[in-house]
């Protein structure tokens, strides 16, 4: 019988002591972590903190089951979603996309990025749907914080038109069907399959999934991956009760030079249906559940014994699908890191992502670890909060 798998009890300890000492320290009202192994016969341990509070001073304190805003950990999720449907037959990676998003049929590209609307040049190809997953389609951020687009004249025309192409919030007003046929107007930034830019792959997925299935992209999701999984705490909008109990959201306000909460969404926004479901950032969700969904991949796909993805659609997920060159070339936020199919990848064959308003997530498949990190405080991910407790993580499976 193989060995359970371990977590080193005094590691833990310290990943405790470092996360609560940065809550005491102000850096952050609260956060929930969750360390776990997973073994390939199905065994696992589970380590879960609960720190400080929701907001604060708010005197609400943290619980395990508290529901965050994910933002860019939706990205995964809805990846492993089409990539279900690519395994139920509905889906073709390689065909062209035209067939269901036929606004994205005869795409022009710009002759340069920074240059005018009218000068481009014909596609060389159409579309796919391995180009979306990869972030390989031709369109996408094209800056770095604080101007992640910069006034380029086909930023302002997505501006113009209410795309909202790269923030979670606010967001846009436009149906599904709306939103596809104004972005349809727009020429491409590259050739299709050439250069990595970040977050719209992840918008145009979810409109694809949903004509594909002929359903609305909550339900589909909701059908291919999280009711498979278990994950009941997890969906674009969430009932009344959970929607209240979401976090204030925070960062460091400059000018401020202190942890400073931010205008966000009111819960009732998240307690009623999104009119477009955002496929890059629209879901909410908990720690627990999205460990059910980290454990799924780490499982090569499956879940209490049903077969959630192939495990050949969980490989390529979390394998590298860039080339060198496209990695070097990517812009913000890839970081020289690969990228696979909704999350990135690095050489050493870790992968996940994180969530701009404060929450990471990465799987070390060699160790069989789990690491998640949730909170609302954008700062975390950006001033070593986050990579300190993934390498906590690695050293409590050491």
């Amino acid at each position: 019988m193989a060995p359970a798998p371990h977590l080193n009890p005094d590691a833990l300890q310290t990943l405790r002591q470092t996360v609560a000492a940065r809550v005491e320290r102000a850096e952050l009202p609260g956060a929930v972590t969750l360390v776990a192994r997973v073994g390939d016969d199905g065994a696992e341990q589970v380590d879960v903190g609960v720190f400080g509070e929701t907001g604060l001073g708010s005197g609400h304190p943290m619980r395990r089951d508290t529901p965050f805003r994910i933002t860019s950990m939706t990205k995964p999720i809805v990846a492993a979603a089409v990539l279900a449907l690519v395994d139920a037959g509905g889906l073709d990676l390689d065909a062209p996309v035209d067939g269901l998003l036929p606004e994205l049929a005869d795409r022009r590209v710009l002759t340069r990025l920074d240059g005018p609307l009218d000068q481009t040049v014909p596609a060389e190809r159409p579309i796919t749907a391995r180009d979306l997953l990869t972030f390989r389609l031709g369109f996408g951020m094209n800056g770095a914080p604080p101007d992640i687009n910069p006034p380029y004249p086909i930023n302002l025309a997505a501006e113009q038109r209410d795309l909202v192409l790269a923030q979670p919030e606010p967001r846009t007003r436009h149906t599904p069907d709306e939103w596809i046929r104004l972005f349809g107007e727009l020429p491409l930034m590259d050739q299709p399959g050439t250069r990595w830019r970040y977050n719209v792959g992840s918008l145009v997925q979810g409109v694809l999934l949903a004509r594909a299935a002929e359903a609305p992209l909550d339900d589909v999701v909701r059908e291919l991956i999280l009711d498979p999984l278990g994950m009941a705490g997890t969906g674009f909008s969430v009932p009344e009760d959970q929607a209240r109990r979401l976090p204030d959201w925070y960062f460091t306000d400059p000018a401020a030079g202190k942890l400073t909460r931010q205008p966000a969404d009111p819960w009732q926004t998240w307690a009623a249906p999104a009119v477009f479901p955002s496929g890059a950032a629209g879901l909410i969700s908990t720690a627990d559940d999205y460990y059910a969904f980290a454990r799924m991949l780490l499982r090569h796909g499956t879940h209490e014994g049903r077969q959630v993805l192939s495990p050949e659609s969980v490989e390529l997920m979390t394998t590298n699908q860039l080339t060198p060159e496209q990695v070097a070339e990517a812009p913000f936020p890839l970081d020289g890191e690969g990228w696979g199919m909704g999350l990135s990848v690095t050489a050493e064959g870790r992968y996940g992502w994180d969530g701009g308003w404060g929450t990471f997530w990465a799987n070390h498949p060699h160790l069989g670890l789990c690491a998640i990190f949730l909170s609302q405080t954008t700062d975390a991910i950006f001033n070593g909060t986050t990579a300190e407790f993934d390498t906590l993580a690695t050293q409590a499976a050491a």
